[in-house]
């Protein structure tokens, strides 16, 4: 018998980190069951702790990009 797992739910702007509320890049599922949701920087923060009690871990974190000022043109 072969056992498909559903892919993660890609993530959306409304999913949002269950720590501060800021938008979630980082889904940690859990061995236990259910799922936690994490920012950048907070998945950064506890990611020894999630290593430790995840099922999987989908990271998108490479999805950020900082985006440069506008450059600065001399029109004299």
């Amino acid at each position: 018998m072969n056992t498909a797992v559903a892919p993660s739910p890609p993530f959306t702007a409304l999913d949002r980190c269950d720590r501060c509320g800021a938008q979630a890049y980082v889904r940690v599922e859990l061995s236990t069951g259910g799922e936690l949701l994490f920012c950048a920087h907070h998945a950064r923060e506890h990611n020894d702790k999630l290593q430790e009690i995840a099922a999987s871990i989908q990271d998108e974190t490479g999805t950020l990009v900082s985006t440069p000022g506008s450059p600065h043109h001399d029109e004299s």
